[in-house]
């Protein structure tokens, strides 16, 4: 039986949002808000930091109220690893290597967050995503970016 009388996880999920919300919307102070039918650039993101806040305070006070949850639990490292950095790379790579491997590589990292990922089911979720996404984007969109990179020129 748990001693403790409120939802710590869900408190610091609430706590953790309200924080954030305000450092965004605290960057927002310095452009123009406008109204809302002349809406200025800082407008949207001050509109999405007030319903984030709003949101962690309703996470916030439905832990004080609630009985005690599960505890935080193991974080998971691995996951960490491979799928923060993933975004990372490809935004580094996709001017050198183009499109087309900077995603497939990108795809690679992110599949290595799973434990249960093998190198073959790896490989063709990097084969799918990649032939799928330049489809998508380069040719039923028809964004202008280079597929193959000047890195890989010979």
């Amino acid at each position: 039986m748990s001693t403790r009388s409120h939802d710590t996880t869900d408190a610091a999920t609430g706590v953790l949002l309200m924080l954030t919300a305000a450092f965004f919307g605290w960057q927002t102070t310095g452009l123009e808000i406008g109204t809302s039918l002349r809406m200025g650039p800082g407008y949207f993101p001050m509109i999405l930091s007030g319903l984030l806040f709003l949101l962690g305070l309703v996470i916030f006070l439905k832990a004080l109220r609630s009985p005690a949850g599960e505890p935080f639990g193991v974080i998971a490292w691995r996951g960490m690893l491979f799928i923060l950095p993933a975004p990372v790379f490809f935004g580094l790579t996709v001017r050198g290597l183009g499109f087309v491997p900077s995603l497939f590589i990108t795809t690679l990292i992110a599949a290595q967050a799973s434990l249960r990922m093998r190198p073959l089911p790896a490989l063709l979720l990097a084969v799918l995503v990649t032939f799928f996404s330049t489809l998508v984007f380069s040719y039923a969109l028809g964004l202008p970016f280079r597929r193959f990179g000047p890195w890989l020129s010979f």
